[in-house]
């Protein structure tokens, strides 16, 4: 049994009212022995051969997560990382276009790209457990070299009730035509809960869309005596 660690947290303490502290060498509980006037602070120690004396425990312990002593049990769980949340993860994000796939050189092409909190219940350390994951900010990188960092994933035209073409805080305006490919990169962060609140886990998580193919056109106007239903050979036609 390995001594706790700074990373570690109680998943909580039983018996009586204890105060339990963490020093990231041992686990110290405090709390009031039953049938005693007051109780002195109990340690929790490693208990390998090299450390100290084995633990008394008045009742049954499971010592693959726990440390015992005098009746009172302190569950430990190592701070979970990204690494051990994988398999909660949320999908990639999906990235859309207006108007869909094409645009126009000078006018903005709007991005709208999927992400919102996802939650996933589990087991993790042999526990049962609750992860959440929070968007916290959406790239969005418009494959000509520029990129645009916003909080939100975007919203279409239609939804706003906007004209096409009008401008929105995730919408690029391609400067010359060409063929291009979008992606968009959502960063979150993530917590965990054991059944005792939420615990935030350290470093954020990217995940970025499978591409997005733009092709932008120039438009150009001109004076004509007919249309191009009338003359299907004219300029522009």
């Amino acid at each position: 049994m390995a001594a706790a660690s700074p990373g570690d947290y109680l998943e909580g303490v039983t018996g009586g009212q204890p105060v339990a502290t963490n020093t990231g060498r041992e686990v110290v509980v405090q709390a009031t022995v039953p049938g005693s006037e007051s109780g002195g602070p109990r340690r929790t120690t490693d208990t390998d051969s090299t450390g100290p004396a084995p633990l008394a425990s008045a009742a049954p312990c499971d010592r693959a997560i726990s440390l015992c002593r005098d009746g009172y049990t302190v569950g430990i769980i190592r701070q979970p990382t990204l690494t051990d949340l994988a398999s909660f993860a949320p999908a990639p994000p999906a990235l859309t276009s207006e108007p869909t796939g094409i645009g126009i050189a000078g006018l903005p092409t709007n991005f709208v790209a999927t992400g919102s909190e996802h939650t996933a219940t589990g087991e993790l350390f042999s526990l049962p457990v609750t992860v959440r994951f929070t968007p916290t900010s959406f790239t969005f990188d418009h494959g000509d070299s520029t990129t645009t960092t916003t909080p939100t994933g975007g919203n279409s035209w239609t939804d706003t009730g906007q004209a096409q073409f009008t401008p929105t805080p995730t919408s690029h305006a391609y400067p010359r035509r060409g063929t291009y490919t979008a992606t968009t990169t959502v960063t979150y962060t993530a917590a965990v809960n054991f059944g005792n609140g939420w615990i935030d886990v350290p470093g954020t998580l990217p995940l970025t869309s499978t591409g997005n193919t733009i092709q932008v056109y120039e438009a150009r106007t001109a004076l004509v005596a007919h249309t191009c239903i009338e003359d299907p050979t004219g300029p522009g036609c």
